[in-house]
């Protein structure tokens, strides 16, 4: 009788259990969802594209490795120029920008931490220019840099055409997105130096340290998570460059700023026939060479740390 008395009880016990379980998938299932959908799906789809010819329209034809020979082996291919300019290209903004884009929000952090309330107000202006639309900043930037009527001519006492010659174009683009994306590193800079303790500081100023020697020997060292974190993440938002080039550039002079993106574009949307299944092509390339740098930077600051 009183195991018959005990089994409702471990019935309820063993459903609360169950209902324990699927709390937690309850709470992750709307992000599982948006993942699929909006992720996983077309980047499977993507792939699958990439090995096919397609025109946007009726059933993909597969190809096989047919796309991805003619981007690698076949010279004489408009295709094979386009991803040797395109990735050069890429390759080159990313190695201009991502510099700037760690080390300019981490010395604006460190130097608003210093100084807690004025630190609020700028950390407001500095972080304004990551709320506005891409289009917005080229237009703003673009009226900056005017040859005849921009202050940056007018300041500097010269007509130099920034937007169409070079070096000049890859430093204005270089600028526009360093005072576009500095906010969003900055926060979080921010918030990693408001965790040290003043303790470390306090005894650094006791044994005489300068402030550059508290930066190097306290500050990054206490930091190098975050540092990793933006580091990876502004690298892999820089391989996606499209907006800058396409509306401040329009990849000139002479196709020195045509990143790989804007030929991915013009091949899947372009004007003239579509050539999906290249352009997938290159978009599975270029989201392999993110892979692979982002791979190599984790490695190689966790060997450092």
């Amino acid at each position: 009788m009183m195991a018959t008395k005990n089994e409702p009880q471990n019935a309820v016990k063993k459903g609360n259990k169950n209902k324990s379980k699927l709390i937690p998938w309850l709470f992750v299932a709307p992000h599982l969802v948006i993942f699929t959908i909006f992720f996983l799906i077309p980047v499977i789809f993507g792939i699958y594209i990439s090995f096919t010819d397609w025109n946007l329209f009726g059933a993909p034809t597969f190809t096989g490795l047919d796309n991805y020979k003619e981007l690698f082996f076949q010279k004489d291919s408009t295709f094979y120029e386009q991803l040797r300019i395109g990735l050069f290209n890429t390759f080159k903004f990313v190695i201009f920008s991502v510099p700037f884009c760690i080390a300019v929000p981490l010395l604006l952090a460190a130097a608003l931490n210093t100084k807690p309330k004025l630190g609020k107000i700028f950390q407001s202006i500095f972080y304004m220019p990551s709320l506005f639309a891409i289009s917005a900043v080229v237009i703003i930037w673009t009226l900056i840099f005017n040859v005849n009527y921009g202050p940056v001519n007018t300041i500097l006492n010269t007509d130099t055409p920034w937007t169409s010659t070079q070096p000049y174009a890859w430093i204005t683009l270089v600028v526009v997105t360093v005072w576009w994306t500095i906010g969003g590193n900055m926060v979080i800079y921010q918030a990693a130096l408001n965790g040290i303790s003043k303790d470390f500081y306090e005894a650094a100023d006791i044994d005489g340290a300068t402030a550059v020697q508290k930066f190097m020997k306290i500050t990054l060292p206490a930091i190098k998570g975050q540092i990793l974190y933006t580091l990876v993440m502004t690298t892999i938002a820089q391989f996606n460059i499209y907006g800058q080039p396409l509306m401040l550039t329009g990849g000139g002079p002479n196709n020195s700023t045509r990143v790989l993106l804007m030929y991915i574009q013009q091949n899947a949307f372009g004007s003239g026939q579509s050539i999906a299944g290249i352009a997938s092509a290159m978009a599975v390339i270029l989201g392999i060479c993110i892979m692979i740098v982002s791979a190599i930077q984790f490695k190689l600051l966790r060997k450092e740390n």
